[in-house]
C-alpha cells in the first residue's frame, strides 16, 4: 500500500472507531479472519478470537443500550474515554513500523478524527433525545452501524476516497462546532428537565395522602 492508502486506512479506522468502536473491531477482525481483507502486521491482533469475542459481546451490549433515549447519551459520555484513545491506537498501528515521530503524529491525528466522529455522534444523540418520540433514536443507532460498515468497506476498497471523506468530515465538524455546541446545550436542558420532572412525580407519589 502507498502512503495515501495507509493514511486512508489509519484515518478511516479512527473515524469508524469514533462512531462505534466495537462494531469496527468486530467487523475488521471477522473479515480479516475470513480472508476477505488483508491487515497490516500490527493490526493482526484484531483477528485473535479473544479480541473478536469481546468486541462482539460489547457490540451486542451497545446495540441494546444505544436504542434507549438518554441511556445512549450516558453510554457516549462513558465511551469518550474509550473510543478516542482506541481510534488513536488503531491509526498508529495501521501505519506499521514507522519513525517514532510519524507514529506520534498518527496518534494525534487519529485521536482528533475519532474525537470529531465521537463528538458529532454524541451531540447529535443529545439533540435527538430532546425529541418527544423515541423512534428517532432507533433510526440514528441503526444508521450509525450501517455507516460504520460502509466506512470499513471504503477503508479497504477505496482508502484514498475514505481519506478525503474523513478530511471533509473533520472540516465540516470544525465549521459546525458552534451549532453543535448549541445542540448539545439544548439536549442537556432536555435531560435536566426530564430528571426534574421524574423527581417531582416521584415526590408526589411518595407524599402522604391528606385525610378526608
Amino acid at each position: 500500500m502507498g502512503v495515501l492508502e495507509n493514511l486512508g486506512l489509519a484515518m478511516g479506522l479512527a473515524w469508524t472507531s469514533g462512531l462505534n468502536l466495537y462494531a469496527t473491531v468486530a467487523a475488521v477482525g471477522l473479515a480479516a479472519s475470513a480472508g476477505l481483507i488483508h491487515l497490516p502486521p500490527d493490526l493482526l491482533v484484531l483477528t485473535h478470537p479473544l479480541v473478536i469475542g469481546v468486541a462482539c459481546l460489547m457490540y451486542v451490549v451497545e446495540f441494546v443500550v444505544d436504542k434507549v433515549p438518554y441511556v445512549d447519551s450516558g453510554w457516549d459520555v462513558l465511551h469518550t474515554f474509550v473510543r478516542i484513545p482506541a481510534g488513536a491506537l488503531l491509526a498508529a498501528r495501521a501505519l506499521g513500523d514507522v519513525h517514532p515521530a510519524l507514529e506520534m503524529a498518527a496518534v494525534l491525528a487519529g485521536g482528533t478524527v475519532a474525537l470529531a466522529a465521537h463528538g458529532a455522534k454524541a451531540t447529535a444523540r443529545l439533540g435527538i433525545n430532546a425529541s418527544p418520540e423515541p423512534i428517532s433514536t432507533w433510526f440514528a443507532s441503526i444508521g450509525e452501524d450501517v455507516t460504520v460498515l460502509l466506512g470499513i468497506w471504503l477503508v479497504f476498497r477505496h482508502p484514498v476516497i475514505m481519506l478525503l471523506l474523513v478530511l471533509a468530515f473533520v472540516g465540516v465538524v470544525a465549521w459546525l462546532t458552534p451549532k453543535l455546541y448549541r445542540l448539545a446545550r439544548r439536549g442537556l436542558r432536555s435531560v435536566r428537565s426530564r430528571i426534574r420532572g421524574e423527581l417531582r412525580v416521584g415526590s408526589r407519589a411518595g407524599a402522604p395522602t391528606p385525610p378526608v
